[in-house]
């Protein structure tokens, strides 16, 4: 029960940041601002925390160095933008939705590239994604000019850079502790961000006291904590019960920005939603059964 608690808990952190940053946007501040400040408080803070707590989980061999300079600017950098930029574009829930596509790319490269046997829950999984995310984005409306075709594309995109962050975070789990892989990720993401972005350009900016509090939220409970709330439970009920309990996610935003910023989704897109997480539930139980699929750890990454 503890183990469904903690990550339970990170999915409702998760879905608040969402909502946060759509409420940030709104008060002027923009994607690569929020980029920008979230990397790189997340990554002085827990800097910080590795110090004191295990100075040794701040250490990596030398010829892992480029390995981690290509994992946090592909991997954490870009889902960073790509998914603070559609959350930006469109609905919260849509967003994060369409970012829960991410387990259907990975088995797709599974099946392209490992020739792993494409068997059929899977592809009732697959198909399932695909057309609840059709649903989801609105395209059932036939009307392409209304659509924000700018944030459904970095929606998609952030689906594939956070299934590349996946995949290719398997070698460094292999290696290093899952909070040495964190790290790394957010620092190299943070340098290359302010190496993007004017160096510490977006702190500069005058912020009324409100918006603190929600950066700060942000780069600390929508990042640092829930990340460790489910890591302690996957320890305690295993990733496959924890990514399927993390799909509270999309439902948790979907919620607050009703509430909060008044944001509706018609009923077809809550059907399209129902429809992709019960995909992702499917692909997760099925993922379960098959060793040499690579496993979602939505705590190595950023999220959202």
């Amino acid at each position: 029960m503890r183990g469904y608690l903690y990550v339970v808990l990170a999915a409702f952190m998760w879905g608040l940041s969402g909502s946060s940053a759509k409420f940030l946007f709104k008060s002027g501040i923009t994607p690569y601002q929020l980029v920008q400040l979230r990397l790189t408080i997340s990554t002085g803070i827990l800097f910080l925390w590795l110090l004191i707590r295990n100075p040794s989980l701040l250490k990596i061999d030398r010829k892992d160095i480029f390995y981690f300079i290509l994992f946090g600017t592909v991997g954490m950098a870009g889902v960073q933008f790509t998914y603070l930029f559609a959350i930006s574009k469109i609905n919260v829930a849509v967003a994060i939705l369409l970012q829960y596509l991410a387990p259907s790319f990975i088995v797709l490269h599974s099946v392209v590239f490992i020739r792993d046997k494409l068997e059929p829950a899977t592809l009732v999984a697959l198909l399932g994604a695909i057309f609840g995310c059709y649903l989801v984005v609105g395209a059932y409306n036939f009307d392409i000019v209304t659509m924000n075709l700018a944030g459904i594309i970095s929606g998609i995109l952030s689906a594939i850079t956070f299934a590349w962050y996946s995949i290719h975070g398997e070698y460094g789990m292999r290696r290093y502790n899952p909070w040495t892989v964190l790290f790394f990720a957010l620092l190299f993401g943070a340098l290359v961000w302010n190496a993007l972005h004017p160096p510490l350009k977006a702190f500069m900016h005058a912020y009324s006291p409100v918006q603190w509090l929600w950066i700060l939220y942000i780069g600390v409970m929508g990042t640092l904590l829930p990340f460790g709330l489910y890591l302690e439970g996957v320890n305690l009920i295993r990733s496959t019960r924890a990514s399927i309990t993390a799909t509270l996610e999309p439902i948790t935003a979907g919620v607050i920005s009703y509430i909060f910023l008044n944001e509706v989704m018609e009923t077809p897109q809550i059907t399209g939603g129902v429809i992709v997480i019960a995909s992702i539930i499917l692909l997760e139980l099925n993922q379960e059964q098959d060793d040499k699929a690579p496993s979602v750890i939505r705590a190595q990454s950023h999220k959202d």
